[in-house]
């Protein structure tokens, strides 16, 4: 199996020019070999190497690369 970190940069940045932000489906399709708790760890993985992040609308939690996405300039501001 290819390197997890590798299918999934390659993933976003082949759709980086529509979306900046994904849902964990999305990104769990990749693995269709997985059950989805070892997709959510494995996820949960990037996130934590620094490789992925957290958005969260208050509702909905979705994952993309670090400073990327329309509200990239405005985390941070009070």
């Amino acid at each position: 199996m290819a390197d997890p970190k590798e299918i999934v940069l390659e993933f976003i940045h082949s759709k980086s020019k529509q979306k900046s932000k994904f849902y964990f489906n999305d990104l769990a399709a990749l693995f269709p070999e997985m059950k989805m708790r070892e997709a959510k760890k494995l996820i949960n993985q990037l996130v934590s190497d620094g490789v992925l992040e957290y958005w969260s609308s208050g509702s909905t939690t979705m994952y993309g690369l670090p400073g990327t996405g329309k509200q990239a300039g405005a985390e941070g501001e009070e």
